[in-house]
């Protein structure tokens, strides 16, 4: 029971830093870079494509004994656009406004690599709840990501947080970072204080598994 446990746990928080789709997977960074502009739409981005992976996730995993071999492609990108399409609606009908300010990033969704990676390493392999909280943890991994690209994008850029002025009148601002060269800047800075972080969470997790063994010897000479 307390293997299942640890599994679980592992599933949810692999997608946050030690398999984080966008820093450490390379992966969905088109709309990284483009929706990290400003914080709102980051938000907006992220909440919808938690969404979509969950949501598909979840449906993928129950017909994953259901759908051909041969045709599974297809159908997973079938399945992915409804649910897009559920978020689209919805967006434009309550928040046309962060709708018209993500643009033709929210349907790409359709064919973001991160789902589609997903869906196709994980998804059509495990069980509905393993499958959920794999997109739960990828979803919070990639929503964290560009919520802190947005962040240091725009207080640098413009001096704003979700459109607050924050910083004082005198501050001058990087107007570079609210363009690709700035975006590329802050994904690259972060990329590699993901790998510094990881590397430190694994340094303790091998410290503590590398004297498990002698702790069994020792219970083993007890007994």
């Amino acid at each position: 029971m307390a293997q299942e446990k640890v599994s679980k746990v592992s599933i949810l928080t692999n997608g946050i830093i030690k398999e984080n789709p966008v820093l450490r997977l390379v992966l969905g960074t088109c709309s990284t870079l483009a929706v990290t502009t400003a914080v709102s739409n980051a938000i907006g981005m992220g909440v919808a494509f938690t969404f979509v992976l969950v949501c598909s996730n979840i449906m993928i995993a129950l017909l994953r004994n259901v759908i051909p071999a041969k045709v599974h492609l297809p159908c997973y990108i079938v399945i992915i656009a409804g649910f897009v399409t559920i978020v689209q609606m919805v967006m434009q009908a309550y928040v046309n406004s962060l709708y018209t300010a993500l643009g033709v990033f929210l349907p790409l969704i359709v064919v973001n690599c991160i789902i589609l990676g997903r869906a196709e390493m994980f998804a059509c392999k495990n069980t509905v709840v393993d499958s959920a909280l794999d997109g739960i943890g990828m979803g919070i991994g990639y929503t964290l990501t560009v919520v802190l690209m947005a962040t240091i994008r725009e207080i640098l850029g413009s001096g704003t947080w979700l459109g607050f002025q924050i910083m004082p009148k005198g501050f001058v601002t990087i107007g570079i970072m609210t363009q690709a060269p700035g975006a590329f800047l802050c994904f690259g800075l972060l990329m590699a204080l993901c790998v510094w972080v990881e590397d430190k969470l694994d340094a303790r997790i091998e410290r503590k598994i590398g004297c498990q063994p002698l702790k069994d010897l020792q219970e083993g000479e007890d007994k």
